[in-house]
């Protein structure tokens, strides 16, 4: 058992969660949106055609969240999320913005990086592990400044599985 109460197993785990809701085809460098909502239906069309799910359902869904409040956390980063009918298991689509958009965060400042995470309509621990992995691995300056730099999408893919497999260490 660890200091955190969680044994190390399950440390391990969710430490490397990225690694297993991410694929190389669903992360994206240099995406090009006018503003939030244009950016949501876009990320909803990629991940509904790497997922095998309808779009629309997608940014339903979505939109419908930031409804509640906006998914932007801070210092240029969004992770929009929701549970979808029909997915077998969490799913994420990363993406960097080519030019930052306004997205209502609690910070006021533009986003450029977006993690959207999708889980199953009856998921509940699972959804909320990848949103808190998610958040920890974004929550660092210096790696969201690396991911801001990557070349293309391949290097910035594995940035975040490495970073998701450097806090399991």
């Amino acid at each position: 058992m660890s200091q955190s109460g969680y044994s190390d197993d399950t440390q391990q785990a969710s430490a490397t969660m990225i690694q297993h809701i991410l694929a190389k085809n669903t992360v994206v460098c240099d995406l090009t949106a006018a503003n939030k909502k244009a950016l949501l239906q876009d990320l909803a069309a990629r991940a509904g055609a790497a997922f095998g799910h309808g779009a629309h359902a997608i940014f339903d869904v979505l939109w419908e969240r930031e409804k509640l409040g906006t998914t932007g956390v801070g210092h240029g980063i969004a992770i929009p999320h929701g549970k979808i009918a029909g997915l077998s298991d969490v799913r994420g689509f990363f993406a960097r913005l080519s030019a930052p958009v306004d997205f209502e965060s609690v910070d006021d400042r533009p986003v450029d990086l977006v993690f959207l995470l999708l889980a199953p309509a009856e998921s509940g621990a699972d959804h909320l592990h990848a949103l808190a992995q998610v958040s920890k691995t974004l929550r660092d300056p210096a790696f969201c400044e690396q991911c801001r730099k990557a070349k293309d999408s391949a290097t910035l893919y594995h940035m975040l599985i490495s970073a998701a497999n450097m806090q399991a260490a």
